[in-house]
């Protein structure tokens, strides 16, 4: 069957990390990428779950941004573990 060659963008950090990945498993990346396309084509859906990571949902954000502020202002308590734990045994 004859080849073709595609050219993908992707960040630098995120192909060594795909590269060190696929080394691991003794892959190229063009093996992974070829088993994707072809379990993409074969399933005509994308092969696993897409989905936002909700460490960056907006609820989230603003929550983070909340105890920044907090901190910030000095409205924080900090205690160790065992301070906590000493804490609950009361």
């Amino acid at each position: 069957m004859p080849q073709t060659t595609i050219s993908v963008r992707m960040d630098e950090q995120l192909k060594k990390d795909f590269d060190s990945i696929c080394s691991d498993l003794g892959l190229s990346m063009t093996t992974a990428i070829t088993i994707f396309a072809k379990k993409m084509t074969r399933e005509k859906r994308i092969p696993f779950e897409v989905s936002a990571d909700p460490f960056y949902s907006p609820t989230n954000m603003k929550a983070l941004e909340e105890s920044i502020e907090q901190m910030r202002q000095g409205k924080v308590v900090i205690k160790t573990i065992e301070e906590l734990e000493k804490m609950a045994d009361e």
